[in-house]
């Protein structure tokens, strides 16, 4: 999208539309505007243009797809109809192409010139200097692991995903962990990054499938222990993970 001028702005679900703005607001601004640059911070993509920058999140559900492009094939919490009632946000460019948001759940959002210093370190490329820091906290690793402030980019599957691998109890304080242990995530949170990224998304990773009721580690059989850690759905296993 680098280098199109923005013609058209079409936002007509206002709950879709964060930080106080309209609808009018984000036509006044972005109307005429060319595409600098495309970045991401944690779960938020950035659109700089010759004017605001654009903020563009997803949520679980929402799907974003560029000249008929969609940009992941299977969310596992939305629809697979393809309702355009759920386009929630779009932009048509001079030369006729099209970005779109649909949300059927409308857990995303558009924001003018968020605020990204409210945003920790990414994820996919924070130091381990950086990471030990975020993990200073008496709260549970998890839910550290999942504080955007801190932490910017990791979701619940994630989560589950890197401290299953890591062999971390998701319940444990933060701070619990020794040298060699927040180590050890860090360098699982950067292998399972990459890894869900080259396959396609959080519900790719070893341990997602057995996310269930009657579900078993895979790496050593023991049935898993569901409970609610930080305010979220959690799974893992007692055996190999402490």
């Amino acid at each position: 999208m680098i280098g199109r001028t923005i013609a058209k702005v079409d936002a007509p679900d206002a709950w879709f539309i964060k930080d106080g703005n309209s609808e009018r607001a984000l036509r006044k601004a972005l109307r005429g505007r060319t595409v600098l640059a495309t970045r991401r911070i944690g779960k938020l993509l950035l659109l700089d243009t010759d004017g605001p920058t654009l903020g563009l999140r997803f949520g679980m559900t929402g799907r974003l797809v560029v000249d008929g492009v969609e940009g992941v094939d299977e969310l596992i919490y939305s629809s697979r109809t393809k309702d355009p009632a759920w386009d929630r946000f779009g932009l048509t460019f001079g030369d006729g192409t099209r970005l779109t948001i649909n949300d059927p759940r409308r857990l995303g959002g558009v924001a003018l010139d968020p605020d990204e210093s409210k945003l920790g370190p990414d994820a996919m490329t924070v130091t381990l200097p950086a990471f030990r820091t975020a993990l200073a906290s008496g709260a549970p690793v998890k839910a550290r692991l999942m504080d955007q402030a801190r932490l910017a980019g990791v979701g619940n599957l994630t989560a589950d995903e890197v401290l299953w691998r890591a062999g971390v109890a998701p319940d444990r304080t933060a701070r619990s962990l020794d040298a060699d242990e927040s180590k050890r995530l860090h360098r699982h949170l950067r292998q399972v990054l990459r890894d869900l990224d080259k396959r396609g998304g959080s519900h790719t990773g070893d341990v997602i499938e057995h996310r269930t009721a009657g579900g078993a580690c895979p790496k050593d059989g023991t049935p898993l222990r569901r409970a609610t850690v930080g305010g979220r759905t959690t799974w893992w296993c007692p055996e190999h993970q402490s």
